[in-house]
């Protein structure tokens, strides 16, 4: 039995998480149509062990205003897309990305009056 060993001492290379193109596709729809409005001037995406993040902000040097997290190990129970308010709250949990975000969509539609 040949075990290879990589550079970190890992017996397989380690997996992250990380949003598709069309679940990219969908969060940066919402989040340009925010930019659009004034609203937002900024983004991070950090893709993680467990988890991927979507952050968006109003300035650069604050806290998100919103996150957008994908946790695959919540699929079967919760649902794997969760939105994340600015105090860290969960404003909706679900299974499809679409109706996670509906919320920022309503207060976009809001803002826009």
């Amino acid at each position: 039995m040949n075990i290879q060993a990589f550079p970190n001492g890992m017996s397989s290379p380690q997996e992250q998480v990380s949003f598709d193109r069309l679940e990219l596709g969908a969060i940066l729809g919402v989040y340009g149509r925010f930019v659009a409005a004034g609203i937002f001037r900024d983004y991070g995406i950090s893709c993680l062990k467990q988890r991927a993040v979507f952050s968006m902000f109003r300035r650069t040097a604050e806290n998100p205003t919103y996150r957008v997290e994908k946790i695959p190990a919540l699929r079967n129970k919760q649902g794997q897309y969760a939105l994340f308010g600015p105090e860290g709250q969960i404003l909706r949990r679900g299974t499809t990305l679409r109706g996670v975000m509906a919320p920022l969509e309503r207060k976009l539609l809001r803002a826009l009056d």
